[in-house]
């Protein structure tokens, strides 16, 4: 288990998934200084922000979760394959998520005609390596299997 490369990078993943709770996605700067986070939602902003708020907290954690339980599979490299493969669509989840709570907190701005500006943070910079860590698990996975198969035959 731990002498597979593929642990490694499931490791790193859910590390990095975990960590992008804990950063701002984006932020804007009005008056006041706005944060995007997984589980910070402003209301006034709209019902579809507090929504793409809610998903990107709930997203992000089964993405870390996901990332972990399939360094435990290893035995079972199928199984594996397929969580990693919902490990990347989480991941995606996560991402538009957090850009639509984005989009819709610059519409929020935009209406209001409030001069603002805004730019990506930590969290969004932390979500970015996520889906390649997971292709190299994969990767990592396959090779294993081909191995597997390989003494099989023999």
């Amino acid at each position: 288990m731990l002498a597979r490369i593929q642990t490694l990078y499931l490791f790193l993943a859910g590390l990095l998934a975990i960590a992008s709770m804990m950063f701002p996605f984006w932020s804007f700067s009005t008056a006041t200084l706005f944060f995007i986070t997984d589980f910070t939602s402003y209301p006034e902003a709209g019902i579809m922000q507090v929504t793409s708020n809610i998903a990107a907290g709930i997203f992000s954690p089964l993405t870390a979760i996901v990332a972990i339980a399939a360094i435990f599979l290893y035995k079972k490299r199928d199984l594996q394959k397929k969580l990693i493969l919902l490990g990347i669509l989480l991941f995606a989840g996560d991402l538009l998520s957090g850009l639509a709570a984005a989009h819709f907190m610059n519409q929020y701005f935009n209406c209001t005609c409030i001069t603002f500006s805004h730019r990506p943070e930590a969290g969004l910079y932390l979500l970015l390596p996520e889906p390649v860590l997971f292709w190299l698990a994969l990767g990592g996975v396959k090779k294993d299997d081909k191995i597997a198969n390989a003494y099989k035959r023999l």
